[in-house]
């Protein structure tokens, strides 16, 4: 009878073929499937077939519907994942997936996603005139999320194969001098000046500084401890750990910064053991984006530096334990 199986195993094997061509199989939880496609010839759905059971016997088996499924679906799969990256991360790969990876490949099956595909991706991002370091973001994401597709064996492999293409461009660093420092400190508001000196010798980033509370200050060892941070997200301020497990950490301060801090704390900082030591002039936590806009930017510009906030004020104290006469910056570019 047309469209019956002629294979008088089809009861107990694994595969079966009618004789139209198109071939059936049983996946890993034993349900009868159809074949990705309807084959010119019964012998050629039974070596794919047969080459589907060896791939079975083997554990190297991808169900050909898994392969097929389009990239947004299994982004949207996956997402949920990722709950316990930091807010501030999250953000980035959402802005990453709507307006760089989605368009591209958004309607495409995993399965069919190449590394040529991959590459003329890449290739259109830096064109474009984008950043390098934000194609190399870009990169990087695709790159995880079609290594996840790996591991849950909707596809054999990676397509994202080229080699440091999701490697960051690391600019050569410049140093500012001590005068640059205090050149800047000099044209901030009064309360905001103590800020620009413990960020230029504490090594702490701005989401640290501004999530210290009094609590974490010690002025009879000259310490503060970093414990939180705060971000902004989207408007919003939360309050999370710091960016890594080793940023958890007690910083000593210099003599004469210590000092200043502790007149500070005296006058600007909120009361109480969690008040917080850099508060907004407004009150309340502040914010990155209003203390770049208000105070960083314009204060740089008077003081002739062009330095960024966030490598003007990091990583400067490892070199030097006494007030140091360099601090590490990066020039704006």
């Amino acid at each position: 009878m047309r469209g019956r199986a002629v294979d008088t195993r089809a009861r107990h094997c694994r595969h079966s073929v009618d004789r139209s061509g198109a071939g059936r199989y049983r996946d890993d939880a034993g349900r009868l499937q159809s074949a990705p496609r309807t084959f010119a010839s019964k012998g050629d759905a039974s070596r794919w077939l047969a080459t589907a059971e060896a791939d079975q016997a083997r554990g190297e088996w991808l169900d050909p519907r898994l392969g097929a499924t389009r990239f947004d679906a299994f982004v949207d799969e996956w997402w949920p994942t990722t709950a316990h990256l930091r807010s501030t991360t999250r953000a980035s790969y959402e802005y990453l997936l709507r307006v760089h990876l989605r368009p591209t490949f958004g309607g495409t099956p995993v399965g069919r996603i190449t590394p040529v595909m991959v590459q003329a991706w890449r290739a259109d991002l830096l064109a474009s005139g984008l950043a390098p370091n934000s194609v190399a973001k870009a990169y990087r994401l695709l790159a995880r999320v079609m290594a996840v597709a790996v591991h849950g064996r909707y596809i054999a492999h990676t397509p994202c194969m080229e080699r440091g293409a999701g490697t960051d461009e690391v600019p050569e660093m410049r140093f500012a001098t001590a005068d640059q420092v205090a050149a800047i400190a000099a044209h901030v508001p009064e309360r905001d000046r103590v800020l620009i000196y413990v960020a230029a010798y504490s090594s702490l980033r701005l989401g640290e500084l501004t999530g210290l509370r009094r609590c974490d200050v010690n002025p009879l060892h000259k310490t503060v401890t970093v414990a939180r941070q705060i971000t902004e997200v989207r408007g919003q301020l939360p309050v999370g750990p710091p960016k890594t497990a080793s940023s958890r950490r007690t910083v000593r301060l210099p003599d004469l910064i210590a000092t200043m801090l502790d007149d500070h704390l005296q006058r600007h900082s909120e009361p109480g053991p969690e008040g917080l030591v850099f508060p907004a002039a407004e009150g309340g936590p502040m914010r990155r984006t209003n203390f770049r806009r208000r105070v960083w930017v314009p204060a740089v510009e008077a003081a002739g530096a062009s330095l960024r906030y966030q490598h003007v004020c990091r990583r400067s104290a490892g070199r030097d334990r006494r007030l140091p006469r360099r601090c590490r910056a990066s020039v704006l570019q």
